[in-house]
């Protein structure tokens, strides 16, 4: 009777198996921390650097990352896995091949002024949505959360970090949903600086570190007490 019961328990009943990671996690999480190694990238999703790289060198092939050594003070170089333009495919666009339709027409039929007019009304309303999301909020920290919650609703990716070396935080947005209507009327990125520092209020400072449009993988900012 022992045995039988040993018997079952052992064969008979399914034991729970982990849910496989795809390749999906890796671009994610590529694009939320940027290039990173195998190691790191296997360490935090809880698989096996094999598993990992095999995955990195299926991308590879298809041309949706690539890899640059990184020279370590000890042991060999660390290869540096990141994205190409190829893997934003697998993020929220918003529509762009219509977007840019839109500004083109807009700007061609009423002309110019009447796009910074429209871009102006667009980020007023922005600007009174975000400002009320944050009346509630008690304090610096808890207005950038509250805000990096809004606009990762809105496939910006985004997130808060402290300052290393001083008081305040980095806001960051890891993807730009409306990147090609950015590339097309660059006054939506111009006042998306101002959209932040009205809506998280007049005693902070807010400063673009890094942009996209120019390069860079993110878009980040200082945010500052003042």
């Amino acid at each position: 009777m022992i045995y039988a019961s040993f018997f079952f328990r052992k064969f008979c009943m399914k034991k729970p198996t982990q849910k496989p990671r795809s390749r999906r996690d890796i671009i994610e999480r590529l694009k939320r921390d940027g290039p990173s190694d195998a190691s790191v990238l296997a360490e935090s999703m809880g698989v096996t650097p094999m598993a990992v790289r095999q995955h990195l060198y299926d991308l590879q092939a298809e041309g949706m990352v690539t890899a640059q050594e990184e020279p370590r003070a000890v042991g060999r170089p660390a290869k540096l896995w990141q994205l190409t333009p190829a893997a934003d495919r697998y993020f929220p666009d918003a529509h762009a091949d219509l977007a840019v339709g839109l500004i083109d027409a807009l700007k061609d039929s009423l002309g110019q002024e009447a796009l910074d007019l429209l871009i102006a009304e667009r980020s007023k309303r922005q600007s009174a949505g975000y400002s009320a999301a944050l009346t509630k909020a008690s304090d610096l920290s808890k207005r950038l959360e509250t805000l990096a919650e809004i606009r990762t609703r809105e496939g910006y990716m985004a997130a808060v970090e402290p300052l290393p070396d001083a008081e305040g935080y980095i806001f960051i947005e890891n993807h730009c949903p409306i990147c090609s209507a950015a590339k097309a009327c660059t006054g939506l990125c111009a006042m998306e600086l101002t959209v932040f520092q009205i809506a998280l209020g007049p005693d902070v400072h807010v400063e673009r570190t890094d942009h996209i449009l120019t390069g860079a993988r993110r878009c980040a900012y200082r945010v500052t007490p003042c």
